[in-house]
């Protein structure tokens, strides 16, 4: 597989064109761009290529993008260029995750070197992931969207079925559950994975910008518009257009979308002409829009274009069985990140923080998991209801939790279960049986994969 494609960013024009001259007389795929904006809209998780940013910009800066770049993809390299001999910065940069930086002035057989090594880096990741899924073992949905509950394992069935699609899809969930994540996935798993990836936060646009900022305008279209402007949906041709928290988008700018949607064209301000589109459509919402059409706030129309699919993500209350696995990974994640040694999570905090309800979902267990890897640990009265005040009450309550905390650490096997707790099979089937636990749960049939059938002694 093949990973020669390279993003550079860097505002400062003449410096921009020369880094893209020697990268491009190098063999590599070079795009270059003045800011960081559209950067985000083209990498991916299967991104097969590597990312050149400068360090000191306007508005997004090299390392925002960088941390930007590692929530999509932690593995996709992120080369810094530094012009102001600020070494300080490049070590924080290099500990937050950077693959190397250079500083300016510099020679450009050095960064093609650097470039080359990070590209084989991308290859040999990107290769591995197509191993290990056909193998069998976690693909990039597993990796993405935790959990070996049956709520999480039929959403990604059904995203496997309907990301190669052209179908819009409406995606529904409670806030922090992940609804991007999702969308990311649809794109990536479609056709259009190398073409832009727009996310448009309906709720964040100005109701008066809003029309500008989605079609764009030509010169002269209303007062301050000098110069002619691309609109999203345009940025985004040939590729995936989010439609984040489509409620909160204006009425009578709903009407507008929806010729969009039906046309698949849209009509610049202060222009006649029309501009096909070649789009996909992706929206979400954090209430039913079924109940905003009867509130009057939705158009029955735009909701009937764009559920063609409708996906609901559960939010974590829904599935506490994978709080415990989900929080594990986010806290490695997080040490990763601050670069700390992550710590062992006891079985006692995974079972607090599992019989919370999370109304941020994913959103506010990420905040717990940095809070754990800087040190700052949960306290009961923030993961759980009052423990009892009985001893026996209270040690039933910790061997149940560590048998769930070793199940699913085991995906259920229960010869590995039973030999890391130094139990015999039968007694772990005994304490299974007193304390109500359904191994079937976490991922065990009635066959166990070490081939004994627990049958026999259940």
């Amino acid at each position: 597989m093949e990973a020669r494609r390279i993003l550079l960013v860097d505002d400062e024009a003449d410096m921009r064109l020369s880094t893209a001259q020697a990268l491009d007389l190098a063999g590599f795929e070079v795009e270059d761009f003045g800011g960081a904006e559209p950067v985000l809209d083209l990498v991916s998780f299967g991104f097969a290529g590597v990312v050149v940013t400068d360090i000191r910009m306007p508005g997004i800066d090299g390392l925002t993008l960088m941390n930007r770049i590692h929530e999509i993809d932690p593995d996709l390299p992120v080369i810094l260029v530094t012009g102001h001999g600020d070494v300080s910065l490049a070590v924080r940069a290099m500990r937050e995750g950077a693959y190397d930086f250079v500083e300016k002035p510099f020679p450009a057989p050095q960064l093609v070197e650097i470039v080359t090594r990070a590209t084989g880096f991308r290859r040999i990741v990107l290769e591995n992931r197509v191993l290990r899924a056909a193998a069998g073992q976690n693909d990039d949905l597993e990796q993405r969207l935790v959990g070996r509950s049956n709520a999480m394992i039929d959403l990604r069935r059904r995203l496997r079925t309907i990301g190669p699609t052209e179908a819009d899809v409406l995606i529904q969930g409670e806030t922090g559950a992940g609804k991007e994540v999702v969308a990311r996935a649809l794109h990536d798993l479609s056709t259009r994975s190398r073409k832009p990836f727009v996310a448009i936060d309906c709720a964040a646009i100005p109701e008066t910008l809003i029309e500008s900022e989605l079609f764009g305008h030509e010169a002269g279209a209303f007062p301050g518009a000098l110069r002619p402007r691309y609109g999203k949906f345009e940025h985004a041709q040939g590729g995936t257009v989010l439609l984040d928290e489509i409620g909160s988008m204006p009425i009578e700018l709903q009407g507008k979308l929806l010729r969009v949607v039906q046309d698949r064209a849209i009509t610049r301000l202060g222009s006649n002409e029309a501009v096909p589109l070649d789009l996909r459509f992706i929206a979400t919402s954090r209430r039913p829009l079924e109940a905003e059409v009867a509130a009057g706030r939705f158009r029955e129309d735009l909701l009937y274009r764009l559920n063609v699919v409708t996906l609901t993500v559960p939010p974590l209350a829904q599935r506490r069985e994978d709080v415990p696995i989900l929080f594990l990974k986010l806290v490695a994640e997080a040490a990763s990140r601050h670069r700390r040694e992550p710590g062992t999570v006891g079985p006692q905090l995974l079972a607090a923080l599992a019989d919370r309800d999370w109304p941020g979902n994913v959103r506010e267990l990420r905040n717990a998991a940095d809070r754990f890897a800087l040190g700052i640990v949960p306290q009961p009265s923030e993961a759980t209801a009052p423990l009892s005040p009985r001893l026996a009450d209270r040690v039933a309550a910790f061997e149940r939790d560590l048998l769930i905390t070793a199940l699913q650490a085991h995906g259920g096997r229960m010869r590995p279960v039973y030999e890391s707790l130094g139990l015999s099979r039968k007694t772990l089937y005994e304490k299974l049986q007193r304390h109500g636990i359904d191994k079937a749960r976490y991922g065990a049939g009635a066959l166990d994969t070490d081939g004994e059938d627990d049958r026999a002694e259940a």
